[in-house]
């Protein structure tokens, strides 16, 4: 008994350290929606608590108070059956006067409704909060989610030569609202960046708006809040806030197109590339216009491919193009045919685009 309440508590134990992951932790909020979102959570948990604990003292106390009734009311039965006169043996049984519990019940429902009107006044306000950026948006992000990969283009109300293409990465510029449009290409997600806002749903058909603002540079993951299919939890994005000027550099390097690689074998992969992969994929500056798979024109700079399956590296390169398929079952893009030298220079090109 005793191990298995160690398991247990355990068990516990790592469910609530993985709740609490700071990467994805709505409660760690750094945004401006997610902060409102966040501290309804924890208001509305600490009320649900107080609730419980006042319901179990309420009940403890009512248990106290009447404990050992029971037993006096047996023996002062017990008396009246010695009596002479048998006949009024069971009229002189002791009454117990019970007291209405009307005032306890006006009490409880007096209470019921001020935490509830409490609660309902508090979402509106977070709501209310959660639906307006603070200030226009000088900025938007369009965000298509296929399956399983975010497509995210960023576009300027006024300057539309600024605007530029990647996949799942989402970059803010901190202390600015940014307004995001949602699409899907296929069937039903949910766009859920944790420590920022909370999910909106991106239906097939139907454009959902939602805001963003960052208040603190930082790094978390965003995620599909919805299942959409078999690798719906392989459709994650890295979500970097950072300063004005910080974004802006990161924006102008996204908008250059690749450039022409040095090393040999490079410049032999960005031909076999154009060749076999140039169809589904986007390489800026290149000959490689494909809208199938994501943008990869700055491939080598993202810290993971697939949408977060595999940790930007060589290796993962060469396994993710020879054989996508089986390292996430279900994805469109189908294992390449190419030998080793082909392999190697594809692998070697694609780390040239930064």
């Amino acid at each position: 008994m005793f191990t298995e309440r160690r398991a247990l508590s355990l068990v516990g134990i790592c469910v609530a350290v993985a709740a609490c992951n700071g990467t994805s932790s709505y409660l760690d909020a750094t945004g401006g929606g997610g902060r409102e979102e966040a501290a309804l959570g924890r208001w509305l948990t600490a009320v649900s608590c107080a609730v419980v604990l006042a319901v179990c003292l309420a009940v403890l106390l009512g248990i106290a108070r009447h404990r050992g009734e029971g037993n006096g009311e047996s023996a002062s039965s017990a008396d009246a059956g010695d009596g002479v006169d048998g006949s009024r043996k069971n009229h002189s049984v002791a009454r117990r006067d019970i007291k209405s519990g009307l005032n306890w019940i006006y009490i409880g429902s007096a209470a019921t409704i001020v935490v509830l009107l409490s609660t309902f006044v508090a979402t509106l306000q977070t709501l209310s909060a959660a639906s307006h950026p603070p200030s226009p948006p000088s900025l938007t992000l369009d965000v298509t989610g296929h399956q399983w990969w975010w497509e995210v283009r960023y576009e300027y109300a006024q300057r539309p030569w600024l605007d530029f293409t990647t996949a799942n990465e989402v970059n803010l510029p901190v202390g600015e609202p940014v307004r995001v449009r949602l699409r899907s290409a296929d069937v039903i997600h949910s766009f859920w960046l944790p420590q920022l806002a909370g999910k909106t749903d991106v239906i097939p058909g139907q454009v959902n708006e939602m805001w963003l603002q960052a208040r603190r540079p930082g790094s978390s993951r965003g995620m599909c809040g919805e299942y959409c299919g078999l690798q719906h939890a392989n459709m994650a994005l890295a979500v970097t806030a950072q300063s004005p000027a910080d974004f802006s550099r990161w924006a102008d390097s996204r908008r250059a197109g690749a450039t022409t690689p040095a090393p040999p074998a490079a410049r032999a992969g960005e031909i076999v590339f154009t060749r076999t992969c140039g169809a589904c994929h986007t390489v800026a500056g290149t000959e490689a216009l494909g809208r199938v798979g994501p943008d990869l024109t700055h491939l080598a700079s993202r810290p993971s491919i697939g949408a977060g399956a595999l940790v930007n590296s060589p290796e993962n390169l060469s396994r993710w193009i020879r054989n996508a398929p089986s390292i996430k079952e279900g994805v469109r893009m189908p294992a390449i045919p190419l030998d080793d030298a082909q392999l190697h220079a594809v692998v070697a090109y694609l780390q040239t685009l930064r």
